[in-house]
């Protein structure tokens, strides 16, 4: 049966791409990848094969090339920048294929969230602090269920991470404090983590949303919450206590 590859390619730097995905680019006939966020480093390993940017294409377009490649037996590569699993949009494409018959492998990358925690030397998890990360994005052009509030995750006190949100900092500020977090909850926001233009900007809940405006950040950055950022005390891991 045909296959379609959906690859993750990492968060920016070429060398964060695992070997797995960067063989299957190399030996790709056909690449859709997700416009300007693919370094273009990678989009040089595919050496044969067809490119095509999915940033100036639609949905049915994106499905058609896909479908009608993999039915001629092309090595076809869905390339998504991070992981695919991430606010990637590869469910949908998934499904439509499998109904005409189309397989299809997920090939996991990188995330962001992970690039901008190495970025920071922080851990994400803390004994004593936090056991638990909560991963989202801000209501926008996508809705997002009542439940999921920025106020209503906030209750956990866990690690908060935001994609797709540093344009909504005031409102995910605001919100994070009405849920619980103390205004002096510590915030990193990691700009195009692992890349040479990479930018770290520490704050609080009350001051982050002006430190970046005067960055003026208003994409590709992720955003942490959470006392994992500037811990003031936390336990060591009980996994190698002599006890």
């Amino acid at each position: 049966m045909s296959n379609v590859f959906f690859v993750g390619c990492g968060p920016g730097d070429p060398e964060l791409i695992t070997v797995k995905a960067k063989k299957l680019i190399q030996k790709a006939d056909v690449v859709v990848y997700s416009g300007s966020l693919i370094p273009e480093p990678i989009l040089k390993l595919c050496k044969k094969g067809k490119l095509h940017d999915a940033a100036k294409l639609v949905r049915e377009e994106i499905f058609d090339l896909l479908y009608k490649n993999a039915k001629k037996d092309k090595l076809v590569v869905r390339l998504h920048d991070g992981d695919p699993a991430i606010y990637g949009a590869i469910r949908e494409q998934i499904d439509n294929l499998e109904k005409k018959g189309i397989e299809s492998t997920v090939v996991p990358g990188v995330t962001s969230f992970l690039a901008s925690a190495a970025a920071l030397g922080t851990q994400l998890t803390l004994p004593g602090v936090t056991q638990t990360m909560i991963i989202t994005r801000a209501e926008a052009r996508t809705k997002v269920p009542k439940r999921e509030q920025i106020s209503e995750l906030a209750k956990h006190q866990a690690t908060l991470i935001f994609y797709l949100s540093v344009h909504l900092l005031n409102k995910i500020s605001k919100e994070a404090i009405e849920g619980g977090y103390k205004k002096t909850t510590p915030v990193a926001v990691v700009y195009r983590a692992s890349r040479k233009d990479q930018k770290i900007i520490i704050g609080t809940l009350t001051d982050i949303a002006s430190k970046v405006k005067a960055e003026k950040i208003t994409m590709t950055a992720i955003v942490i919450i959470g006392d994992v950022i500037k811990p003031k005390s936390y336990e060591y891991s009980k996994l190698y206590d002599k006890t």
